[in-house]
C-alpha cells in the first residue's frame, strides 16, 4: 500500500517506520526544512527495537518518495495520514490540499490528539465525511493502539474501512461512536494527570513518588490488562459485580474527593522541577531507547500469552 504522510514531526516520522518496516512505500510531505533529519533519526532509533520484533527497514529510503507538494504526495496514494502540528491553521491547510487532490474513496486520517473530526472535515471542501481522526501514540513504531473517531456524518462504512486498514498497518484500532475532546486515551490519560497534578500541588508526594507509584505499581498490571479488567480479577469469583458491590461506596467517595487543580505557571515549573529532580544524571536519549527495548519485551510477552485479550 502506498501511503501520504502529511507533517513529518516525530509522529510523521513514526508512522513513516511503521509502515516501512512492514513493507509499504510512503510518500512524504514538510513544508518545513530539515524533516529528512527527523526521519533519519527514528529510523536509527527504532530499528534496534524492530529487530526482535521481527522487523526490518531494509532499504527505507528506496521507499521513501520526498514530496514537493500535498498534491504531489497524494498521488496514487491509498491512504492519507495527516501529522501536522496540533494548530488549526495548520492541518486545515493540509487537509484542504489534500482534499482538493486525493481522489474521493481515499481516507484522510489526522493523527491529531485532540481536536474534534467535526472541525478537521470543516477544512474539507469537496468529500468532508472522509475526514476522520487516527490517533497513535509515541513511539507509533510500537504502540499498537490507534484511535479511530469520525464526525457526528461520518459514514459508518468510513470507520469500518478505517478499522480495517489500521489493523492491515499492524495496528490495534479502537472506534469511538461519537466525537469527544480528547478521545478516548487521552481522557483517561488526563484523569490521572489531573489527580497527579492535584497531589503535587498540594504538596503530599512528589513528581517522583507519582511515577513510582503507577509505574511499580497498577501500571504494571495495566500494560497487560486494562482497569477494568483487572478490577474484574481482583474479585475473585464474584468478579467485577463483587468489587463494585463491596468497594463501591468507598470508590465514590474517593472519586467525589479527587482535585481539580489549575495548570498555572507556578505549578507547571513545580512539575518540570520534580521530573527534571527525578532524571537528573540520567541521558535522555538512552532512556527513551530503554524504554522501547522494555515496549519490545512486553509486547513479545504478550504474544505469548494466549488468554491475554
Amino acid at each position: 500500500m502506498r501511503v501520504a504522510l502529511l507533517g513529518m514531526g516525530v509522529i510523521g516520522a513514526g508512522w513513516a517506520v511503521h509502515l516501512l518496516a512492514r513493507g509499504h512505500e510512503v510518500a512524504c510531505f514538510d513544508p518545513q526544512e530539515g524533516w529528512m533529519q527527523t526521519l533519519e533519526t527514528v529510523a536509527e532509533r527504532a530499528e534496534a527495537a524492530l529487530d526482535p520484533l521481527g522487523l526490518d527497514l531494509g532499504n527505507w529510503r528506496e521507499r521513501v518518495h520526498v514530496a514537493t507538494s500535498v498534491a504531489d504526495a497524494v498521488v496514487g496514494a491509498d491512504w492519507v495520514q495527516e501529522n501536522g502540528p496540533e494548530r488549526s491553521q495548520a492541518k486545515s491547510a493540509l487537509i484542504a490540499a489534500a482534499d482538493a487532490a486525493a481522489p474521493a474513496h481515499v481516507i484522510i486520517a489526522s493523527s491529531s490528539s485532540g481536536t474534534l473530526p467535526s472541525s478537521l472535515a470543516a477544512a474539507a471542501e469537496h468529500h468532508p465525511e472522509r475526514v476522520i481522526v487516527g490517533h497513535p501514540f509515541n513511539p507509533v513504531y510500537l504502540i499498537p493502539l490507534v484511535e479511530v473517531v469520525g464526525a457526528p456524518t461520518t459514514p459508518a462504512e468510513t470507520l469500518e474501512r478505517a478499522r480495517a486498514t489500521y489493523r492491515d498497518f499492524g495496528k490495534r484500532p479502537v472506534v469511538l461512536r461519537d466525537e469527544v475532546p480528547g478521545y478516548l486515551a487521552n481522557r483517561l490519560q488526563a484523569a490521572l494527570w489531573r489527580e497527579a497534578y492535584s497531589l503535587v500541588d498540594r504538596g503530599l508526594v512528589t513528581v517522583e513518588d507519582v511515577d513510582t507509584a503507577i509505574a511499580s505499581g497498577p501500571g504494571l498490571r495495566w500494560a497487560l490488562l486494562g482497569p477494568i479488567a483487572n478490577q474484574h480479577l481482583s474479585g475473585g469469583a464474584g468478579g467485577l459485580a463483587h468489587v463494585l458491590e463491596h468497594l463501591g461506596p468507598p470508590t465514590q467517595r474517593w472519586m467525589d474527593d479527587l482535585g481539580a487543580p489549575q495548570l498555572t505557571p507556578e505549578l507547571a515549573a513545580r512539575l518540570v522541577a520534580g521530573v527534571e529532580a527525578e532524571l537528573v544524571g540520567r541521558d535522555l536519549e538512552l532512556l527513551a531507547r530503554e524504554r522501547d527495548r522494555g515496549l519490545v519485551a512486553l509486547l513479545l510477552l504478550k504474544d505469548d500469552l494466549e488468554e491475554i485479550p
